[in-house]
């Protein structure tokens, strides 16, 4: 898909917000919902997206939208932090599908990255898929942070 487009009201993130498809929920509030991802490049990996907002990338966001989005993207990252303790925090976000983007309905990814483990930022949505039961584990020990 190019940058330009109309909202896909069938997207994944958009199913999960509907309560149509399950996720393992980090943090929500009135704005914005953050989850683990299910094909995570480490553990922690995690997404943020407006819950209001039909943006499809960067260039659609609304600007309200857009600091609702980066102030939890700073609140799930503390978060991770204080419950794995990685040596860095990798946030990455894609524009369209030549630039990586698989789901188009804006999200940032949190990726907790420790030394000596795999650095940068594999195709997404290609790796093995996470234990339900280990993702809800995982939650729990990320949202005792908050």
């Amino acid at each position: 898909m190019s940058l330009e487009g109309v909202y896909d009201e069938g997207n994944v993130f958009a199913l999960i917000l509907q309560g149509k498809i399950p996720s393992t929920r980090l943090y929500e509030d009135e704005h914005t919902y953050a989850f683990l991802d299910i094909q995570p490049q480490s553990k922690g990996h995690s997404l943020v997206i407006s819950k209001w907002s039909k943006a499809r990338n960067m260039l659609e966001i609304e600007d309200e939208a857009l600091a609702q989005v980066m102030a939890t993207v700073k609140k799930v990252a503390a978060a991770t932090h204080k419950a794995l303790d990685p040596d860095g925090i990798h946030i990455a976000q894609f524009n369209g599908a030549a630039a990586g983007q698989t789901v188009f309905h804006l999200h940032f990814h949190i990726v907790p990255r420790w030394a000596g483990g795999p650095a940068g930022f594999s195709a997404h949505a290609q790796g093995n898929f996470a234990d339900p039961a280990a993702l809800e584990a995982l939650a729990e020990e990320i949202r005792a942070q908050f």
